[in-house]
């Protein structure tokens, strides 16, 4: 009797010593693998050439993929690089602007065709949840006749819709996800989002906006700021091309953020590394890379990324 007695103590002690090393053990384990890969780094919604598409990006954390913004172009993109749609978790949509939004609902559609099975989250600002369903409701008939000959789950109950505003919008055992709302008139709801992926870096997409000083502090000591940019003498060549030029000028000067500008806020900001991205304008074969990183320069001392679509950034 005093034998099992004895025996049962010390299997109670190797339990509870085992117990309080598990968070030791957790913190000991490497953060996941992560890259970032640039999908589509052209601003604007026209397309001239297949070389640049409009905004999107994957964050990818060990076996996991997270979209940020669905420009036209995102599945090809994705298809090319060989990252596998069922591996999606969940796509963010940063504004309704149609280069940031206008493939959300065939991305959706391109998982669910390539065998996803598991829920879709989806997070976007205001009318994000009418941008979806309309979609599914227009697929409808195609969604059901699959259904039925291909034996596949119900798309419309795999896709978990949230709305999102400044704040805290999701945080899983991968990444935090917070963000904060930008400057990018006519548009209200219009966000950056920062992503801080758990024992990893921390991702700050500035989305589409102005020139924005709390975003230096909403990105504070982040390892990578993805920003916008705009080279201002490329302008006048982009209106010139447009019938509508000084409308569009008046916005471009508005919404988006210069070279020079992009550099304060970097600087500010004290990110590790800058990536120029959604550039405006995209197409203008006479803009070297210097051009996109001089003015940035002026103001910031560290590592600048100027992005290409399908580019890889390990995130180490």
């Amino acid at each position: 009797m005093r034998l099992a007695r004895r025996r049962f103590i010390r299997a109670s002690a190797a339990a509870a010593l085992l117990s309080a090393l598990a968070p030791l053990r957790s913190l000991a384990q490497p953060a996941p693998t992560a890259r970032l890969v640039l999908l589509g780094t052209k601003g604007g919604p026209s397309l001239r050439d297949v070389l640049r598409v409009p905004s999107s990006n994957a964050l990818i954390i060990g076996e996991r993929t997270y979209i940020i913004d669905a420009g036209y172009g995102v599945s090809l993109r994705l298809t090319e690089k060989k990252i596998a749609l069922p591996s999606i978790r969940a796509i963010y949509v940063t504004h309704h602007h149609s280069d940031h939004n206008l493939e959300l609902g065939s991305l959706l559609y391109n998982m669910w065709a390539n065998s996803a099975t598991r829920p879709i989250e989806v997070y976007g600002p205001d009318g994000v949840d009418p941008l979806v369903r309309g979609y599914l409701e227009a697929n409808r008939f195609d969604i059901e006749t699959r259904i039925a000959d291909e034996g596949r789950p119900d798309l419309r109950k795999m896709v978990d819709v949230h709305t999102y505003h400044e704040g805290r919008v999701m945080e899983n055992d991968d990444v935090r996800v917070s963000a904060l709302r930008n400057q990018h008139p006519p548009i209200v709801e219009s966000y950056a989002l920062k992503f801080e992926i758990k024992g990893g870096k921390t991702i700050v997409f500035s989305g589409d906006t102005a020139y924005f000083p709390p975003l230096a502090a909403f990105a504070r000591d982040c390892d990578y700021l993805v920003h916008e940019v705009m080279y201002g003498p490329g302008l006048d060549r982009l209106v010139q091309r447009n019938p509508a030029a000084k409308t569009l000028m008046d916005h471009l000067r508005a919404a988006h953020t210069l070279t020079e500008d992009v550099g304060r806020i970097a600087s500010a900001a004290r990110a590790k590394n800058l990536v120029l991205t959604h550039l405006v304008p995209a197409d203008d074969p006479a803009i070297t890379e210097d051009d996109w990183t001089r003015g940035v320069r002026a103001s910031y001392s560290g590592r600048i990324i100027v992005a290409k679509d399908l580019l890889e950034v390990p995130l180490t």
